[in-house]
Order: C-alpha cells, then sequence, then structure tokens
C-alpha cells in the first residue's frame, strides 16, 4: 500500500511526474493565502509555478523569502519564464503542496 506523500519531505517526487489527477486532488490557494507563506509572515515559504504551489521553506536558498530578485509568496511563472537561468526542473525537488487557485477554477465550482 502506497503512503500519501510527505508534505514536509523535499526530496519526494513533485506532482510533475505524477499522473494529472495527482494534481487536481492537491488543495487550492488564493494568491492571497500564497502572499502569506513570504517567510517573513509565517514561517512557510511557498511560490506558485504553472498552477502550483511548491512549498520552499527548507531550501537555503529561498531562506529569507527571497531568491536573488524573485520573492516567495507568489506567483512566479511570469518572472521565471522571462528570466531564470534555469529551466523549470528546478521544482523537481520541491514537493507541490497546493494548486493556485484562479478565477476560472472558482467559477467553474459555482
Amino acid at each position: 500500500m502506497n503512503k500519501p506523500p510527505d508534505p514536509n519531505n523535499i526530496e519526494q517526487s513533485t506532482p510533475n511526474n505524477q499522473h494529472p489527477t495527482a494534481t487536481n486532488q492537491l488543495p487550492e490557494y488564493t494568491l492571497a493565502q500564497l502572499a502569506l507563506r513570504n517567510g517573513q509572515d509565517r514561517d512557510e515559504i511557498w511560490v506558485g509555478y504553472n498552477g502550483l504551489i511548491y512549498d520552499v521553506t527548507r531550501s537555503r536558498l529561498w531562506r529569507r523569502g527571497n531568491h536573488y530578485e524573485h520573492w516567495a509568496g507568489q506567483d512566479l511563472t511570469k518572472e521565471l519564464q522571462k528570466d531564470a537561468p534555469h529551466t523549470e526542473h528546478v521544482f523537481d525537488k520541491f514537493h507541490a503542496i497546493g494548486r493556485l487557485k484562479t478565477l476560472t477554477s472558482s467559477a467553474s465550482q459555482r
């Protein structure tokens, strides 16, 4: 029997490598909820990328709530697609803990 993923273990594979239905089962968070996880307002350090939210709390590169000019607690999709020196596979080492709630997803649940 498979154990559910441990949200505190960043060594586990992310939903990027799993079947799409697995990501649909993750909880949704709004941009306001994500913004609180910036490493300053709360201890959690989360970032959004391509609709998923990753917990980067244990990364020494995000320890202060920022990584170079990128700040935690926000959706970094456009920023990283524009000027990141690495590919999106940098998120493979982090655990996706949720999905970013969009206007489209909240409207479809009505």
